[in-house]
This record gives C-alpha cells, structure tokens and sequence, in this order.
C-alpha cells in the first residue's frame, strides 16, 4: 500500500514566501506565550503601562498611534507589527480613530506568576 508522501524540503521550501517582519530581544526566561485579540473602540487610549515580560504583536485592523518612553511616536496601521521590550514605559498605543474600531494581536512572553500588563498612574 502506498503512503502519500509530503513534498521533498527543497521543493516546499522554494514555494513558500518569508519577508522579515520585526526582531524583538527580551533576554529573560520564558515558560509561556499568551496570545490575545484585543479591540480598542473608537478614540479608546490604553493608558499608560509597562509590560514585565515584553510582548510582541500586529495590527489587525485600523490604526494605532504608539509611542514608547523616549522614543518617536509612529502610527500602526493594518498590518504593521510592534515590540514592547520588557519594563519599557508605553505611553500611548490608542486608536487613532474617532468612528472605528482597531483591532491587534499580541503575544506575552511570561514567567511564573507574572502579569503581562501593569497600568501606570499619569
């Protein structure tokens, strides 16, 4: 009886398409990764946070003004990726939008019991 088998590496490697998106360091033990969708609604700020393990993530839909403590702020839109190094101070990641919704996904690299997100007071 014959087994189908899968496309040798040399002929499935070439079909597939890799563009090099982002590079983040968080140089700390990770046990878990915690994958969230996390809506803005419109004009909705997320106040500003750290997070103690990092996270990394993109931007499914709409736009994100970002800005990292003592970094340019940059606008996220659909598609773009980010990288919130570990402790780093976020001052903004809000939705750019007075009518519509922006949706991301991040990734939390975590140890132990840590929290993947610790608010600040202003």
């Amino acid at each position: 009886m014959a087994h189908d088998q899968p496309d040798t590496p040399s002929a499935t490697t070439n079909q597939i398409a890799r563009e090099h998106l982002l590079t983040g360091t968080f140089g700390a033990h990770v046990e878990r990764i915690e994958a969230h969708r996390i809506t803005l609604q419109p004009a909705q700020k997320a106040g500003l946070h750290v997070h103690p393990g990092g996270v990394v993530g993109y931007v499914k839909d709409g736009d994100i003004f970002f800005e990292i403590q003592g970094q340019p702020a940059t606008m996220l839109r659909a598609g773009s990726v980010f990288c919130e190094p570990p402790g780093t101070t976020i001052v903004h990641f809000d939705n750019a939008s007075a009518t519509a919704t922006a949706t991301f996904i991040a990734f939390y690299p975590l140890a132990g019991d840590q929290a993947f997100i610790t608010f600040l007071e202003s």
